[in-house]
């Protein structure tokens, strides 16, 4: 596990362009979008690359480095595929704009467990969450169900859900679940099991200009051992024209 004290501040000098106001007061707004593993953030990209745009400062922590998800690549499952993925997910936050890009080094799918031990992933993140969404307005991550019940993804969104619910009203951030509406999957085998919402829940938007959506897929094409060429170019364009249709959808956490 890498230390992560410090590590958004130290991240952002790598990343950051300047930050713009908000409107309120001239502070810029602070949104955290947290995620599993490196290529989680395409399910929200257009939305996170509006926000940066709007003059938010967006940062996007993974969990993992993707140590065990080869996807298309040749490569084997450990430190190299790791590295890899690491800078692809750098790739894909300065693709977005985002002020600032962090990455745990906890084990790619293993989030879950031993989740009480005091050397557990789940307790270094609840300390890490605690201590970064002080500062946040919004925090952004998967719902209860993963996207497709990935149990790294569901530990993130739990734990994050748990820190944010823990917080004073006064200091607590907004926490929003993408989701997909009910209907909208695109007719492809490998989504089938994805989970859908029904619309009435999803009460939250974030719309994107054609540039955010051509940002996001920017960011896809940093992907290059997960996605194929095909996929990386199809893909946002797909998304758009059934499950975002120029904006991605949110439900509220509380």
């Amino acid at each position: 596990m890498i230390r992560t004290t410090g590590l958004i501040a130290l991240a952002a000098l790598a990343l950051a362009p300047a930050a713009q106001a908000d409107g309120r007061g001239g502070k810029p707004r602070q949104v955290m979008a947290v995620f599993a593993h490196p290529d989680d953030e395409l399910f929200m990209a257009p939305a996170l690359a509006a926000l940066a745009r709007e003059g938010a400062q967006v940062t996007i922590y993974h969990a993992t480095r993707g140590d065990a998800g080869p996807g298309v690549s040749d490569l084997p499952k450990g430190p190299e595929l790791a590295a890899r993925r690491s800078a692809e997910a750098k790739c894909a936050a300065r693709a977005l704009g985002a002020t600032t890009h962090a990455i745990g080094n906890h084990a790619d799918g293993k989030l879950a467990e031993d989740p009480q031990g005091k050397d557990s992933a789940a307790t270094k993140l609840k300390v890490f969450f605690a201590r970064e969404f002080a500062s946040a307005d919004l925090v952004l991550t998967w719902g209860p169900d993963g996207g497709y019940g990935h149990a790294d993804h569901r530990m993130v969104s739990a734990l994050a859900t748990q820190v944010v619910q823990a917080m004073p009203t006064a200091k607590r951030p907004k926490l929003l679940y993408v989701g997909i509406p009910n209907g909208t999957l695109p007719p492809l085998p490998q989504m089938a099991s994805w989970a859908t919402t029904d619309p009435a829940l999803l009460t939250e938007t974030i719309a994107y200009t054609a540039s955010d959506l051509a940002a996001a897929t920017t960011a896809a094409q940093c992907h290059e051992t997960q996605f194929n060429a095909y996929s990386r170019d199809g893909m946002m364009t797909m998304f758009d024209g059934t499950i975002w249709r120029g904006k991605v959808h949110f439900r509220p956490a509380f």
